[in-house]
């Protein structure tokens, strides 16, 4: 027959649980310097495994059709891919990113030294409103005695030539990251299958069995949408037109191209950047007939992305353009010119699944990505 179990003492109470509540401090503080240890580990290598992730989801439609085509093998599939961007892609690259370090070295080197040439000023910026005098004083200075504008701004002046030079040398790594993220973006393409249904299952202990395939739906249609239909557009539209500025010799080719990759994401016509450049070749360029090809390519290139975007920025989930620039300029002023790209994917899909808990189950759409 059962006895029944006395009452425990008040101070026999108080040790059972100043254990147990020692017990789990402990178990916390190792899952703890656990995490801390190892995120100091990867931390280094954080901005290239988003990259990867993101070139991963964006380029697996592709990566499926050509695995349909050659007989379902996903892993010469992945390679395939991997080396058609790298010859398409790597190398026009490759070249802006020199051009655009060596121009920018070589314009901080002129400011340094006071040797930039300003060209006149145009008498009709005087009659600009509020700020016309002010800035037509400031370029006929500039113009006659560019030493002395220089010694007034130099502060500013230097902090904006540093920050220069960081991007300049930020070009480099972010073509080595570009190669090594691609490599390791081959390796998750091939591993499709594993990969999203690890994906599945972290979402699925984050936020419930419910809701983790519709955030891991959500997840990758917003990298698609935003990769493909913004980076994207701007990459081969800067890259494009990056290639046409080297073949005529316009000085500064790679900031130039940096400038219509800008103005691409911002969604600004990229005639803002052609348009001088058509006008400097006119100008320059013995041989006409280049001139009037270099034009018609220039037109034909800037408005690629009336073609693209059709095509392009309609599949998946349509982020806001102000989340998209405000991670494009934060992502580059924190982390150079791969923060460019990963600042923009990466807030607008922040924003995307912000908006998705807020919103809840009754007034969201389920979301559906291709494969």
């Amino acid at each position: 027959m059962n006895t029944p179990q006395p009452w425990l003492s008040e101070n026999a109470l108080e040790t059972i649980i100043s254990r147990k509540l020692l017990d789990l401090f402990i178990r916390i503080g190792l899952i703890g310097f656990l995490v801390i240890y190892c995120y100091e580990i990867f931390k280094p290598f954080i901005g290239l495994m988003l990259w990867a992730l993101i070139l991963a989801v964006a380029l697996y439609p592709l990566h499926a059709w050509i695995t349909r085509k050659i007989g379902g093998r996903q892993n010469l599939a992945a390679t395939t891919l991997v080396l058609v961007i790298l010859l398409g892609v790597l190398v026009p690259a490759t070249l802006l990113a020199i051009s655009f370090a060596d121009s920018t070295t070589a314009l901080v080197k002129e400011m340094q030294n006071g040797t930039i040439r300003i060209p006149a000023p145009v008498a009709s910026v005087a009659n600009w409103p509020v700020i016309g005098k002010q800035v037509y004083a400031l370029w006929s200075t500039a113009y006659t005695d560019i030493g002395s504008v220089i010694a007034k701004f130099e502060p500013k002046i230097s902090a904006v030539t540093r920050q220069i030079l960081t991007y300049a040398a930020s070009a480099g790594v972010a073509v080595l990251l570009f190669l090594v993220s691609l490599i390791l973006a081959g390796v998750l393409m091939a591993h499709a299958s594993s990969s999203h249904a690890a994906a599945i299952a972290i979402a699925e202990r984050m936020t419930g069995r419910k809701k983790g395939r519709e955030f891991v739906a959500l997840s990758t249609a917003t990298i698609r949408a935003v990769a493909q239909g913004v980076i994207g557009i701007a990459c081969i539209q800067a890259l494009l037109l990056g290639a046409g500025f080297m073949v005529v010799g316009i000085p500064a080719a790679g900031i130039l191209a940096l400038l219509v990759l800008l103005t691409s994401i911002v969604q600004i016509p990229a005639m803002l950047i052609t348009a001088p450049a058509i006008v400097y070749v006119f100008y320059t360029q013995e041989s006409t007939t280049m001139a009037v090809i270099f034009a018609v390519y220039s037109l034909v290139a800037g408005s690629i992305d009336n073609v693209l975007k059709p095509l392009m920025l309609g599949r998946g989930v349509d982020a806001p353009m102000p989340v998209i620039l405000l991670g494009a300029l934060g992502g580059m002023a924190s982390g150079g010119i791969i923060g460019l790209f990963l600042g923009a994917v990466m807030l607008a899909l922040g924003y995307q699944l912000f908006m998705a808990w807020m919103l809840g189950d009754n007034e969201r759409e389920p979301v559906s990505p291709s494969t």
